[in-house]
């Protein structure tokens, strides 16, 4: 259990700012996202306004259109960095 260490809070950033984030990191539309996903652009917009919960299911389906792992949509903001040995 050495080799691991607890997350610390990094940033605040809420689940559905990291959707956007990522989303306009990648320079995609909303539309677009939809169309990689199936999700109707309104959900999509709902979830990155925070008014409709990701759900794990989402979370799948858009971390695979966005090429990054469900945790950094679901944790967004944690500091999970290994630490150089002192």
């Amino acid at each position: 259990m050495k080799d691991y260490r607890k997350a610390k809070k990094s940033v605040d950033v809420s689940v559905g700012e990291s959707v956007r984030i990522l989303r306009e990191l990648q320079e995609m539309s909303q539309n677009e996202l939809s169309e990689l996903t199936g999700i109707p652009q309104s959900t999509i917009s709902a979830i990155e306004n925070d008014r409709v919960n990701l759900g794990v299911e989402r979370a799948k389906i858009l971390a695979r259109a966005l090429k990054c792992h469900p945790a950094v949509l679901v944790f967004p903001g944690w500091d999970v960095r290994q630490e150089s040995a002192a």
